[in-house]
């Protein structure tokens, strides 16, 4: 098994994170959340994975056990989250083909016993469109316990992201990531992996944060997992990321505004639709109404 590519958190600025991704497909940042910390977020979902049923179907798993909406089920889900270094290098990967990310998916994963390997796939074909020119999104698997071959830690095929993913799919086996808790595995969404088989006694759990373009349908539905009743808690930034941000050019409003009004204990039923333009488009437009209103003014004036 060849050792997975080495980035020390603190040491490493987004560029080189990047670098690595784009020579593999993924990397591991080492230690860049205390492990005390993810050890609370372990003990605060326990009870849930307990009283969550197994999965059903060949993809998800019948040996494993998912729930999303974790930023209400845990209170220290949002470090994942929001994790200063993570978000630097996903607005650095995709935000050249977007005006701002979005969180797709914070989902908690518990791999059991007897689970069987996971087909193979990549997450950027959870939508239609044309692969290999750029990113639909980037997820980040942290582990919550240790990820060993053996226990079924995320597998990856390095290599086979971007133009590689139009090919066939690759004649050799992946190579399984070992990581600790406090470690993030970064992969892109056209990076060919999957979860591995479980062949110890013991489960191993772990939480996927990822992040797409902001102008497509996420993962998971954010406005029914963080209602505004509940989004109003988050910081800005945080409900930024789950959808209470608009998308120029006014992708995602809500009565021609930003949603993020919604958040507003006063919000007023009655608003003025403003535009939210890109900046090419603002010149755009703005020439255009100088145009038309000097052809609109009555003559002689």
């Amino acid at each position: 098994m060849t050792a997975p590519p080495l980035v020390q958190a603190g040491h490493t600025p987004a560029p080189e994170v990047l670098a690595e991704l784009g020579a593999r497909g993924f990397c591991v940042m080492r230690a860049i959340l205390a492990p005390e910390l993810v050890a609370d977020l372990d003990a605060e979902i326990a009870e849930r994975f307990l009283d969550t049923p197994f999965s059903q179907g060949g993809f998800y798993g019948n040996r494993t056990k998912r729930f999303g909406r974790l930023l209400i089920r845990a209170a220290s889900a949002h470090l994942l989250a929001e994790h200063p270094e993570v978000i630097m290098a996903a607005r650095a990967l995709l935000e050249a083909h977007c005006d701002t990310i979005q969180l797709n998916v914070i989902q908690a994963i518990e791999v059991h016993p007897g689970e069987i390997a996971q087909v193979p796939h990549r997450d950027q074909d959870m939508w239609y469109g044309p692969k290999g020119a750029h990113e639909y999104l980037l997820n980040v698997m942290w582990p919550l316990t240790p990820f060993r071959e053996e226990n079924g830690a995320t597998i990856v095929w390095p290599g086979s992201h971007g133009a590689a993913a139009l090919a066939e799919l690759p004649n050799r086996p992946g190579e399984a990531v070992t990581a600790e808790p406090g470690d993030a595995i970064l992969f892109l969404g056209s990076t060919l992996h999957g979860a591995g088989a479980n062949r110890t006694s013991l489960p191993r759990r772990g939480v996927v944060v990822g992040y797409s373009l902001g102008w497509l349908k996420p993962y998971e539905n954010p406005w029914l997992a963080y209602p505004p009743a509940i989004a109003r808690r988050f910081s800005a930034d945080l409900a930024g990321l789950v959808g209470y941000r608009q998308h120029r050019p006014n992708l995602g409003n809500v009565d021609g505004q930003c949603p993020s009004r919604m958040l507003a204990d006063d919000a007023c039923d009655h608003v003025a639709a403003i535009d939210a333009l890109t900046p090419e488009q603002e010149a755009m437009v703005a020439e255009h109404v100088a145009r038309e209103r000097v052809r609109a003014a009555p003559p002689g004036r």
